[in-house]
């Protein structure tokens, strides 16, 4: 089992949110070569100013229905970004976690960009 993170910046309406939710979670499991059966458990967390809806409804009716989802509140830090969406996706697999930061959340990770 391994745990694969990402994140992605969205704006605060569920149309946005569910595209970016997948959209992330799609990039994960392409770069690590996942299948559906490998996810395990897909943990969420979101910025407050994100509250049109909740990350995991989309990616589990598009892409994990049998998965095991949590969505929680990121801690609200002084000048931290918002928009965010970060991820942690459990799957059963040996191979070395590829992380996937899109878009303007890449910033976040810069030790990632390699």
């Amino acid at each position: 089992m391994k745990v694969i993170r990402g994140a992605v910046c969205v704006s605060n309406t569920a149309e946005d949110i569910s595209a970016g939710a997948v959209r992330l979670v799609e990039q994960i499991m392409k770069a690590n070569g996942l299948s559906q059966g490998d996810v395990e458990t897909v943990f969420f967390s979101a910025t407050r100013d994100l509250d049109a809806c909740y990350p995991a409804a989309a990616v589990r009716e598009k892409l994990l229905p049998q998965a095991a989802f949590m969505c929680f509140a990121e801690m609200n830090v002084a000048g931290s970004a918002q928009g965010v969406i970060r991820t942690a996706v459990f799957a059963k697999t040996e191979k070395t976690p590829v992380h996937c930061y899109l878009g303007e959340a890449a910033k976040l990770r810069p030790d990632l960009s390699r």
